[in-house]
């Protein structure tokens, strides 16, 4: 071969893929599943601008009307109504942020005790590591659902804030182990052994030290339990145990199962509401799936 091709071909080689993102967080999965969440987000709230949210009271609307595709249906009510009167497409526009609310309590609530107590934990050690992974240990082993219907059935008047923070009473065990678990990793590093040798005060040290280095994981675990957080307000819902006066997805899932949607052939009753939460749930696992790939370089390196 002839040595000018031959180096022309290794510096082709050794020139940087500019083609490529450098930063890990330009990832594909963390795109998507992050368009897709705020996808539904805004469309939701530009939709309040354009339909008439009152439609989703009851008796607003005629009853049982199919979406405007099919037989009897009506461009006034594209994606049809129920058998209370209320339209779809508004049930969607005013449920779908008030869904994505109790993630996002669930999801700052269980972060907040999950740092505190994460951090506390694994720096500590000691006889705090032993309390703190035992109630956390005993947190995961409860059957998490059936006291939360429990508590819930005992709830008077529970509204979208109180049905998440009822929710996230149990979701901060899994982001305190891992915390803790990064943290017993994190402190036997040489960087924060250093800051221990400098005096650095502890409150530093876990928050400017150690604080950066976690927040992909931070992050992966918050998507993870506001996931888990609307999965379970869905279940309460399903349950007839949400709230009543807001209108959310699952409640309107819950009032098809209670009307016999199946059985009386009315799908575009639970289907659409149905079809958001699956492009919620998948964008969020998306991320999560994104997030791992940020958060550990073998798993690019796999991929790559």
């Amino acid at each position: 071969m002839d040595p000018t091709a031959v180096t022309q071909i290794q510096e082709q080689a050794q020139e940087p893929d500019t083609r490529r993102p450098t930063s890990p967080w330009a990832n594909r999965k963390l795109l998507v599943g992050a368009g897709m969440v705020v996808g539904v987000l805004v469309l939701t709230l530009i939709g309040r601008l354009f339909w008439d949210t009152t439609l989703a009271r009851a008796a607003s609307s005629p009853l049982n009307l199919p979406p405007f595709w099919l037989p009897g249906g009506s461009l006034a009510h594209p994606l049809g109504t129920e058998n209370s009167g209320r339209d779809l497409l508004a049930l969607l526009i005013v449920g779908g942020p008030t869904t994505l609310q109790v993630g996002l309590v669930v999801g700052v609530t269980s972060m907040v005790i999950g740092i505190v107590l994460g951090f506390a934990a694994g720096y500590r050690g000691g006889a705090v590591d032993a309390v703190i992974r035992t109630l956390s240990d005993t947190a995961l082993t409860i059957p998490t659902l059936a006291i939360l219907v429990v508590i819930s059935a005992y709830v008077r008047q529970m509204d979208v804030t109180t049905m998440a923070l009822i929710v996230a009473l149990f979701a901060w065990a899994g982001p305190t182990r891992l915390i803790r678990a990064q943290v017993l990793s994190m402190r036997e590093q040489g960087y924060v052994r250093m800051a221990r040798l400098t005096a650095l005060p502890t409150r530093d040290i876990m928050f400017k030290e150690m604080m950066p280095n976690l927040l992909p994981y931070l992050a992966a675990s918050f998507i993870g339990s506001c996931s888990g957080g609307i999965l379970a307000a869905v279940g309460l819902e399903a349950l007839g145990l949400g709230p009543q006066r807001i209108p959310t997805l699952g409640m309107t899932v819950s009032n098809a199962i209670s009307g016999s949607a199946i059985l009386r052939g009315m799908w575009w009753w639970w289907g659409f509401p149905t079809l958001v939460l699956m492009v919620i749930f998948i964008g969020l696992f998306l991320i999560a799936i994104g997030l791992d790939e940020v958060a550990n370089p073998r798993l690019r390196g796999a991929k790559a």
